[in-house]
């Protein structure tokens, strides 16, 4: 007695499914992946064998004219004058105590301007850290 298969298996594979997956698999690597923050002015940083590991926040950056320029969080950076750093930094430590003050400098800029910027972390017991670029 011979029995009939009643339907007819197919090798085909459809790859409808597959492409939802990887679609969803995107979208979570875009979520999860860190948000770099865009750093317009132009500076070229030096290099170092190792990078940041703090995520900084606040932002002082000199460019190569020796203009400087400060940036909170998601924040433009917009150039102030040396004097006008302090305030700046004191009032993003008041409301935030934890920060991490992100310093870039070109690598063209004199030794004693980024002193001056580590004084006035020292001086007033901020967390700084130097930016620079992968070697």
């Amino acid at each position: 007695m011979a029995l009939k298969q009643r339907f007819n298996v197919e090798a085909n594979f459809s790859m409808a499914s597959m492409t939802d997956v990887i679609f969803l698999l995107l979208i979570f690597f875009m979520i999860t992946s860190t948000i770099v923050v865009p750093n317009a002015i132009k500076v070229l940083l030096p290099k170092s064998q190792q990078q940041a590991q703090a995520k900084p926040i606040t932002r002082v950056t000199i460019d190569k004219d020796l203009n400087y320029y400060v940036a909170n969080a998601n924040e433009t950076e917009r150039m102030v004058t040396f004097e006008q750093i302090t305030p700046f930094l004191q009032s993003v430590y008041s409301a935030e105590p934890d920060i991490f003050v992100a310093l870039y400098a070109d690598e063209e800029v004199p030794y004693r301007e980024i002193v001056k910027i580590l004084d006035i972390a020292n001086q007033n017991q901020f967390k700084m850290v130097l930016m620079t670029r992968p070697n």
